[in-house]
């Protein structure tokens, strides 16, 4: 199976910088690519950071905040302009469907291809191929949505030949004992620890796109135990006044977060441009968690 890849495409906040493009992320996973967020400028960062907005058929809207969906009507206005011709699913809060028509109107585009609204409610929103996405609600200043990218786990490695010594025909029969289901054949009951080697099992990799909130314990249980955790972190303390005001989250509490949720390792963004050294604010993250990360643009990591 392909690895997973997250791509920073963008990690600043309220305006870009020469060095930050406003926060937009790139997860992809089996072939095709998941866009969280897409700031102003978000396609122009997919070109170079080689996504394909043709291999985009999800996309995961944090809230209308202009920094975080300016990008929509020109990414859908170059995906029609190449041809597009199946469905773009857009995830968001509540309105996003008002959002995105009023924003095509707007530009007057009318894509040849369908743009599915739904709107993202608590636990799963969408199952796909080996993979499921979640939403959660998170505090800010509108309402806004965190998510979680799970990965499906392998149980373990069925055995054909303990099967077929077992005379348990090939078919629906097995699928059930992959799933951890008994069957019974006759008078004759079969267990999956019959055919199931558990020590081939892997657990699948889990990725937490958390974009503005204030930090709070409300979504640590959907957090807890990512592989991943990327997480808005605006300020320093020295900013503490100001994320109080615009209901964003310090890099220390992001941190202590990230700690109580035993992630495997933390990365910050949507840093605000009055902080320009990344090591500042790892090492402020770092005094707790020691896995934080500050992100650059077009970072990748492989899970």
């Amino acid at each position: 199976m392909e690895k997973m890849k997250i791509i920073f495409l963008g990690t600043g906040c309220s305006n870009p910088t020469k060095d930050r493009n406003l926060s937009s992320i790139a997860i992809r996973f089996n072939g095709e690519w998941f866009l969280f967020d897409c700031a102003e400028g978000t396609q122009r960062q997919m070109i170079k950071a080689k996504v394909s907005y043709m291999k985009i058929q999800n996309i995961f809207i944090s809230h209308f905040h202009a920094d975080h969906v300016l990008g929509l009507p020109g990414l859908f206005a170059t995906m029609a302009l190449h041809g597009r011709d199946f469905p773009v699913k857009v995830f968001g809060p509540k309105g996003v469907k008002d959002l995105i028509d009023k924003s095509l109107n707007l530009i007057g585009l009318k894509p040849n291809f369908e743009i599915k609204c739904v709107e993202a409610k608590n636990g799963v929103i969408l199952k796909g191929n080996g993979f499921e996405v979640s939403s959660f609600p998170l505090k800010h200043e509108v309402p806004t949505r965190g998510y979680v990218f799970r990965e499906e786990g392998k149980a373990g490695k069925f055995s054909r030949e303990k099967a077929l010594k077992l005379e348990i025909p090939e078919g629906p029969l097995w699928s059930k004992l992959q799933k951890g289901e008994s069957v019974k054949i006759g008078k004759k009951s079969f267990a999956p620890e019959q055919v199931m080697d558990y020590s081939k099992g892997r657990k699948g990799k889990t990725i937490a796109v958390v974009m503005d909130t204030v930090v709070s314990e409300n979504y640590l249980e959907e957090i807890s135990g990512a592989d991943i955790l990327i997480h808005e972190s605006s300020f320093t303390e020295k900013m503490k006044s100001r994320a109080i005001e615009t209901k964003h989250s310090m890099v220390k509490d992001v941190a202590k977060l990230a700690e109580r949720a035993e992630v495997g390792k933390l990365y910050l963004t949507h840093i605000s441009p009055r902080h320009k050294e990344n090591e500042k604010m790892e090492n402020e993250a770092r005094m707790v968690f020691a896995k934080s990360y500050a992100a650059k643009d077009f970072m990748e990591i492989e899970l």
